[in-house]
């Protein structure tokens, strides 16, 4: 982490900014003593992003509340069989 004092940042602030912007950290210092530090805006998730556009709504209620899972159809497996198949085909 780079230390910069507050006259040197007023006078190059571009420059420590452009460090900002490349992911470094820059703290700022007062007679030697640390008030503040510049950093980096973190990247947005995609779950932020698509919760700020609207695509998506965080979810209702529980998961526990879906009820039991449903029953295959006459003659077709259940699904965490064909899971389990695949598992150990996997190892």
């Amino acid at each position: 982490m780079r230390s910069v004092g507050v006259r040197e940042l007023r006078q190059n602030a571009s420059r420590y900014l452009r460090e900002v912007k490349r992911g470094e950290t820059v703290e700022v210092t007062e007679r030697g003593e640390p008030i503040a530090r510049l950093v980096p805006i973190p990247e947005e998730s995609t779950y932020e992003r698509l919760m700020a556009e609207g695509r998506i709504r965080p979810g209702k209620g529980s998961l526990l509340d879906l009820g039991p899972p449903l029953e295959p159809e006459p003659g077709e497996r259940p699904l965490s069989e064909i899971l389990e198949e695949m598992r150990a085909d996997e190892r």
